[in-house]
């Protein structure tokens, strides 16, 4: 069959624009001059002045990059234990009922996740007086959430890996301890950023469970953009938007460089 490269390309061409006009468009805005979020009122910078002056903002902001950072990591030592056990141990005693709880959530409907963890959170809470709705009960449910994700990118990269460098090492002596530290969590430290990114993205990005989750003074980032967005989309969120793509765009090719670097290490190494 002959490939027909134009349409082809063409193709692909109208499904990025599909995707990132949207996005261009509201980065070019965010230097308009108008009060409209929508209307072009010639450049300034006059809206990312107002969003710095903003302390609703960017109280939301730090709010959910610390429950964003903190579900992360969390959600990476849970990801990687239950990753490791899955790939490494065999058949253990409760081996289905863990890989049922690491599939769940990714399967659940959200508003069912808030929901659930709503209940438990105020079941425990009538129980034993804590946790008191906020930040800390946002945060355990986005580990929740997470943490599947986690799991899943750690367990394939450990059922990729050869396991006969993890043998070797304790053929020689190695403690099970030392092999993890040694051998194994330098080969899998591409999956675990890899990981760590996902769980931060997707906590950062979490409306549905923090809604449910979320006491008072506990409003995360997309819960106040939401509730902008009924009354009105402010070019402030337009100045806000760009700056959180600059930053996950820097993030997002630091990440990737890291990672192609450590790539070509280990090639050469092997090599």
């Amino acid at each position: 069959m002959k490939r027909r490269p134009f349409t082809l390309y063409t193709m692909m061409a109208l499904g990025y624009a599909f995707l990132y006009l949207p996005i261009v468009s509201v980065i070019v805005f965010s230097f308009s001059g108008s009060d409209r979020a929508t209307t072009w009122g010639g450049f300034s910078l006059q809206w990312y002045g107002a969003l710095m002056r903003n302390e609703q903002i960017l109280e939301a902001v730090q709010r959910s990059l610390t429950i964003a950072a903190i579900s992360a990591t969390a959600a990476v030592a849970l990801g990687t234990a239950s990753g490791l056990a899955l790939s490494r141990f065999g058949r253990f005693p409760g081996r289905g009922i863990l890989s049922l709880m690491n599939s769940a959530p990714m399967v659940m409907p959200d508003v069912m996740l808030g929901l659930s963890s709503l209940l438990l959170f105020v079941g425990v809470q009538q129980l034993f007086g804590w946790p008191e709705r906020g930040m800390t009960t946002i945060t355990l449910a986005h580990i929740t959430l997470t943490a599947c994700y986690v799991t899943v990118v750690v367990r394939s990269r450990m059922t990729s890996m050869d396991a006969s460098l993890e043998e070797a090492a304790m053929d020689l002596g190695a403690k099970p301890w030392r092999v993890f530290f040694v051998i194994t969590l330098p080969l899998i430290a591409p999956a675990l950023l890899a990981g760590w990114l996902l769980a931060f993205t997707l906590s950062l990005d979490d409306l549905v469970i923090a809604s449910f989750t979320s006491g008072p003074g506990s409003t995360t980032l997309p819960m106040l953009v939401y509730s902008k967005v009924k009354i009105g989309v402010t070019p402030e969120i337009n100045a806000l938007t760009t700056i959180i793509v600059l930053l996950v765009a820097i993030g997002v090719s630091v990440a990737g460089v890291l990672m192609h670097r450590r790539e070509r290490k280990l090639a050469r190494l092997r090599g």
